[in-house]
């Protein structure tokens, strides 16, 4: 399965939170719509990059894919830039590092020039709110729904570049 399907289980649920959220006021309520969708965007960041790399290990190698399979079976939330960059693209050689952080930047570039947003900062925000409404209890009144959910949709750019890197 392509690693983008996992899209469909969190997208369905924003498009039906964004009809309700129009209707409500409360601060409190929109404060766990904030949670709600940084759990769900994590989640399948962490699906999909599970995919992009198996997928990879496995098209090099049976053997190779069901270590890889094991090795990310509990990622746990630890998916973010510095994750990827740090510790799982070195294990597979220095040419996809290169490779991601090129295209990440090209990425970010474009995306800076058109709306003015980085793809980078709204997926480690989307991360880190989702790790504070998770672990620690607390949740980010700071940051409105459609905040939320730009950074879900800029953090997919983050997930294409990743599977875009990760072919032979």
């Amino acid at each position: 399965m392509p690693h983008s399907q996992h899209f469909a289980l969190a997208d369905p649920v924003i498009g039906h939170l964004n009809s309700v959220v129009c209707n409500v006021t409360d601060q409190f309520i929109l404060s766990r719509y904030v949670g709600l969708i940084a759990v769900a965007a994590v989640t399948v960041y962490e699906l999909c990059i599970k995919d992009i790399f198996w997928g990879f290990s496995s098209r090099k190698h049976k053997v190779f894919g069901t270590f890889v399979s094991k090795h990310f079976e509990r990622i746990n939330g630890r998916i973010r830039l510095c994750d990827i960059k740090g510790e799982y693209l070195p294990r597979f050689g220095e040419v996809y590092q290169r490779r991601f952080a090129a295209r990440l930047k090209v990425a970010e570039t474009l995306e800076l020039r058109s709306s003015g947003k980085s793809i980078t900062a709204s997926y480690n925000n989307i991360i880190t709110w989702r790790h504070q409404f998770a672990h620690e209890g607390s949740f980010v009144s700071t940051v409105t729904y459609s905040e939320a959910v730009d950074c879900y949709t800029l953090g997919k750019e983050v997930i294409r570049v990743l599977a875009e890197t990760m072919t032979r």
